[in-house]
């Protein structure tokens, strides 16, 4: 049987070495690294996307993780120490994780701190020789972000059994690449089965890419829920004309309806409240000529909400206001879901164990929603789930100028550490 940790070893005293969580960000940051800036750009399943999974995999295989990859690509890595007994052994694992793919101008933190704050936690308590009820285990997602081929969180949907391997395959990039066809080139199409090994439960500690712990001077953040998101191409056909020549009673303006669109995003979401947001974060034109009429616009619009039922009012008025601009303005229009997802809700009892945690460790915490789409959402569909946010400097993500101080970082993984040992023991 697992001999019991001694007083001067128990995870309660441990804390993670801070130095070496911030080697390690710096390290993997510098891969598909921005010039002149600290942030990165490792799109799914490129070169750079497959040069970080080559270091991610190797500092797994050096602490003596037993390393899997799926079928589309996903890593588990599942630390059973020498010493635990074949019966605790055999137990499902406590999983952390997150993902190592950016969007093209990523910062260093978004992903990456709950991949490797999870290997932090592992190598810290494997230093003390301190062996756990049961197997823990660190995860990396593919395509997270979703800025190369959608939906987001495609890995860990796969892993849950919310997509199948062949549709996520057939996915067609925004370079004309396939997922299947690249996750070969690079050598991360794996054996590994899909849906994947269900944990006992997971944990993802992420920064939070919003201003709401920093404004309001808390430490970290309890999270909830997540919010549902809607994704939606819109293609507008129309006709290119002279911009000199053609009145405006007889143009049919794909540009024209799109930037109605963009506006009406905006009024309808202030309309329908605070929890509501909406963006329009594509937009291109055909030919794209100062001096023509375009002949097709295409662009998309993201719409996120807490509550499922006023995200599904959301997505009714935006497919009215397409209605209505087409036929006024004489252009056809047809619209793609990309993503949509509900609004998903933590396990309370995960959520508790956050927020215990943290105030043990001195933090000021809050329990509150995610804005931004997360790999634990997907998760929460098979185990109990719960994540863990430390703040982000003004609110800023999804760019090179992201920033955590190395004191809350510290904060938010051992947070993570006294997470995944209880729920260990539970």
């Amino acid at each position: 049987m697992t001999t019991p940790p001694s007083a001067a070893t128990r995870p309660a005293e441990l804390r993670i070495d801070g130095d070496r969580l911030l080697r390690r960000l710096t390290e993997l940051s510098d891969i598909g690294s921005i010039p002149e800036t600290t942030g990165s750009s490792r799109l799914a399943f490129t070169d750079a996307d497959k040069q970080g999974r080559d270091l991610v995999v190797t500092w797994m295989q050096e602490l003596g993780l037993e390393v899997t990859v799926d079928g589309i690509g996903n890593v588990i890595g599942v630390w059973t120490p020498d010493g635990m007994d074949p019966e605790h052994a055999a137990l499902a694992p406590v999983m952390t994780g997150s993902h190592i793919d950016t969007v093209r101008t990523g910062g260093r933190y978004d992903g990456n701190l709950g991949v490797l704050g999870g290997l932090e936690v592992i190598e810290t308590l494997a230093t003390v020789g301190f062996i756990p009820p049961r197997p823990l285990a660190v995860a990396f997602f593919s395509n997270e972000e979703g800025a190369r081929f959608p939906p987001d969180m495609m890995g860990s949907l796969v892993y849950v059994g919310g997509l199948g391997l062949e549709q996520a395959y057939q996915t067609v990039g925004i370079d004309g690449a396939t997922v299947g066809d690249e996750l070969s080139r690079i050598g991360y199409l794996g054996p590994g089965g899909c849906p994947g090994l269900v944990p006992h439960a997971f944990v993802e500690v992420h920064i939070e890419q919003g201003p709401v712990l920093e404004e309001a001077g808390f430490d970290i953040g309890a999270v909830e829920s997540v919010q549902g998101i809607s994704w939606t191409e819109i293609t507008i056909e129309g006709q290119s004309n002279h911009a000199g020549t053609t009145p405006m009673r007889l143009r049919h303006d794909p540009g024209f309806v799109a930037a109605e669109i963009t506006s009406f995003v905006r009024r309808m979401v202030t309309e329908l409240g605070h929890s509501q947001v909406g963006t329009v974060g594509m937009v291109e034109l055909h030919p794209n000529l100062v001096n023509v009429v375009a002949a097709s616009a295409k662009l998309t619009v993201d719409l996120r909400n807490t509550d499922n039922e006023v995200l599904l009012e959301a997505e009714r008025r935006l497919h009215s206001c397409i209605e209505q601009l087409a036929e006024a303005e004489g252009v056809r229009i047809s619209t793609r879901s990309l993503a949509r997802f509900d609004p998903v809700i933590f396990d309370s009892s995960v959520v508790d164990r956050v927020e215990l945690t943290a105030k043990h460790l001195g933090a000021m915490t809050l329990r509150m929603p995610s804005g931004a789409g997360h790999d634990a959402q997907m998760m929460a569909r098979v185990c109990p789930t719960a994540m863990i946010f430390t703040p982000s400097h003004k609110g800023i993500s999804h760019n090179p100028a992201e920033h955590t101080d190395q004191h809350h970082l510290e904060l938010g993984v051992n947070t993570l550490l006294g997470v995944m040992v209880g729920l260990a023991e539970s």
